[in-house]
């Protein structure tokens, strides 16, 4: 894989303030705009990315939230989104491992605190997080089995930098240890989903280790995983894409199956353009790209998930959870 020219594809469109859209349009979420800048830290954009942590810590609302979409920098989606919110920890996180830059952490960690502070608002009782806040409807009932497995993850990266920074918060660990619980024990207090990502988040997301991922994983391979073409975003649809490919082989690579996340990976090459970036799926049935968008979150997680593969140090220990809790 040619890193730089997938790189540069990101870069291209990141504004001078530092934001990621997803493409021309200009539109971004929190969480996809912090997925592209992991993938120019592991491209040694390390200024760059900087630059979209930044801008991120300057939009934050004052409860530690981001609203859930902007365009050209302003608000077009008021809904305040756990998920999207919590993930900062893990780019923080993932840009500090890459670059030790000291100053970097001391700058974000009051950014990292407010964001965590304020998705734990949003946790019930029984552990697992409300999807998002509404400012016409309030809390939506809506409980996204994935997405509270990416909260997890980024409930143990923030603890990471919490004790990096000297800055202890043990109820964010309790936190995680309470969601854990609720997604394994509790399967029924998530809405169902016909979505890859509710098959393979439980490992990406640090929630099954050992065993149970590698049992988690083989039940649903079949119904996901389409030899020669990647992976089905939805189960029952002939449609690949990108996303669903990439986080796939980074799943598999950090928890050291580098066979099967390159067979996972090479199969994302379908979808990659002569300029380096990826087409955000494929219908094998019709032999048709759609929708017709290279977005910087897919170029972002291919990055990802190749770096992983080739055993790059901060991302193989970001998204490896057990080694995440390790680090001093």
């Amino acid at each position: 894989m040619n890193t730089e020219a997938t790189a540069n594809t990101i870069l291209a469109l990141q504004r001078p303030n530092g934001a990621i859209p997803y493409d021309e349009q200009g539109g971004l979420d929190p969480w996809n705009h912090v997925e592209a800048a992991m993938g120019l830290d592991v491209a040694a954009r390390h200024d760059a990315a900087a630059r979209a942590y930044l801008w991120l810590r300057h939009l934050q609302n004052n409860d530690g939230s981001w609203y859930s979409q902007y365009r050209h920098g302003e608000p077009v989606n008021a809904d305040l989104d756990a998920n999207f919110t919590a993930y900062i920890a893990v780019g923080v996180l993932h840009h500090y491992l890459t670059t030790g830059d000291m100053t970097f952490l001391a700058d974000l960690w009051p950014a990292v605190d407010r964001a965590i502070t304020f998705v734990l608002t949003l946790q019930r009782e029984s552990g697992e997080f409300a999807w998002r806040w509404s400012p016409e409807h309030g809390l939506r009932d809506t409980t996204l089995l994935a997405g509270n497995c990416s909260i997890h993850h980024a409930l143990r990266s923030a603890s990471t930098l919490a004790d990096i920074t000297g800055n202890r918060r043990p109820q964010w660990t309790e936190s995680a240890d309470q969601l854990q619980n609720a997604i394994t024990t509790q399967p029924d207090s998530f809405t169902p989903k016909p979505h890859a990502m509710d098959w393979y988040y439980p490992v990406l997301g640090g929630v099954l280790e050992d065993a149970a991922a590698t049992t988690h994983l083989a039940v649903g391979w079949n119904r996901f995983v389409v030899p020669g073409h990647g992976v089905r975003c939805v189960r029952h649809e002939p449609w690949v894409t990108g996303g669903e490919t990439a986080e796939l082989a980074l799943t598999l690579a950090v928890r050291g199956d580098t066979h099967r996340a390159s067979q996972v990976f090479a199969t994302l090459q379908r979808l990659r353009t002569a300029d380096g970036d990826y087409w955000t799926g494929h219908n094998y049935s019709t032999d048709n790209l759609w929708p017709l968008e290279r977005t910087t979150w897919t170029s972002g997680a291919a990055l990802l998930a190749h770096a992983a593969i080739t055993g790059h140090h901060s991302t193989c220990r970001t998204f490896g959870v057990r080694s995440v809790n390790s680090v001093s």
